[in-house]
């Protein structure tokens, strides 16, 4: 884990456009830099097999969770995206994420490790993921109660119902599949009520 930071409680809407670093934590360590940039959080993997997440220190429940990423530099056997409902000082939460070369997967990490794929039991490829370096991914999970739907560029990828977690902070992720050197740029992160 990159960072860990107070939660607090929030009201929604939460907008983050990374103009400057506010509660996100930056630094590096042997495998793993973090800043927020011009107008991204920048989220480099240098090494290989390595996941990492930042969180923002928040806590939420339910909501319209959303944030734009995109792959600049590294393999495209990849996986980035975003943590929700975490417990960041157990490792638990949930995680949707894409690959560089079209791939989702959806599932849950407890104990800070990979616990199971709550959707097609594994990655699964999707069309609606755009693939290669500068191609930018939105994410989005609408999640009410149990009830978790998850979209890529506004096309539903899957759908849940899952009580394992009901609330906490929300957060970046990116790991690398067997090869090091993995930048995404993330922006525009939110938390918003769901539609009535």
């Amino acid at each position: 884990m990159l960072a860990v930071a107070a939660c607090s409680s929030s009201d929604l809407p939460y907008v983050e456009t990374f103009d400057s670093a506010g509660s996100w934590r930056t630094g590096s360590d042997t495998y793993t830099e973090g800043e927020v940039r011009d107008g991204v959080y920048d989220l480099y993997i240098k090494s290989d097999d390595v996941s990492r997440w930042s969180p923002a220190g928040r806590n939420f429940s339910d909501g319209i969770y959303e944030v734009e990423a995109t792959q600049v530099e590294g393999p495209l056997d990849n996986g980035y995206g975003m943590l929700l409902r975490a417990d960041t000082d157990k490792g638990d939460f949930y995680l949707f994420k894409v690959s560089g070369d079209g791939y989702v997967w959806i599932g849950r990490y407890v104990d800070e490790a990979e616990d199971q794929s709550i959707i097609n039991n594994h990655w699964f490829e999707s069309p609606v993921v755009k693939t290669g370096l500068n191609q930018t991914n939105k994410l989005r999970v609408n999640a009410e109660s149990g009830n978790l739907i998850f979209f890529v560029n506004d096309s539903e990828v899957g759908r849940v119902t899952d009580n394992n977690f009901k609330e906490g902070d929300v957060g970046l992720f990116a790991q690398t599949l067997g090869f090091g050197g993995v930048r995404v740029f993330f922006d525009n992160l939110s938390v918003t009520p769901l539609e009535t």
